[in-house]
């Protein structure tokens, strides 16, 4: 399943994932991936949290490779239960038009694999149009 923080900036968006984060790893029975621009997080997050820095990861340019990268998560570690992705849009150069074929990859590895994804954008709702309506949104 992929459920959606959508939002313009400042709006809470990143709180609202760090709070959902910190208490999924209380009741998992496996891993919490928290996928993040820069290290800025780090600390706010319980240890138990794999946190990503896509900072260290800049040749990553685009969603394909994107998918790729987490196709390769998700290989190394085969006890995620949920992956939290933070500001798509600060990531790998991926832009609105870039949102719903994305989304639609994120649905498809989560039901081959059995992993909940947590995306916040920020953009408004009316602006990634109906493609997005499919997807659980979280205020």
């Amino acid at each position: 399943m992929v459920k959606l923080l959508v939002g313009h900036k400042g709006s809470g968006k990143t709180k609202n994932m760090v709070d959902l984060a910190n208490s999924r790893i209380d009741e998992a029975h496996g891993s919490v991936v928290f996928i993040n621009k820069n290290h800025r997080l780090m600390y706010d997050l319980k240890y138990k949290i794999r946190v990503v820095c896509m900072e260290e990861y800049e040749h990553i340019t685009n969603s394909d490779e994107y998918i790729g990268f987490l196709y390769g998560i998700i290989s190394s570690d085969h006890d995620i239960e949920t992956i939290f992705i933070d500001s798509i849009l600060k990531h790998a150069d991926i832009n609105v038009q870039d949102i719903p074929p994305f989304l639609d990859r994120l649905e498809n590895l989560s039901k081959k694999y059995d992993i909940e994804f947590f995306v916040s954008l920020s953009a408004d709702k009316d602006e990634l149009g109906d493609a997005i309506k499919k997807f659980g949104i979280i205020n």
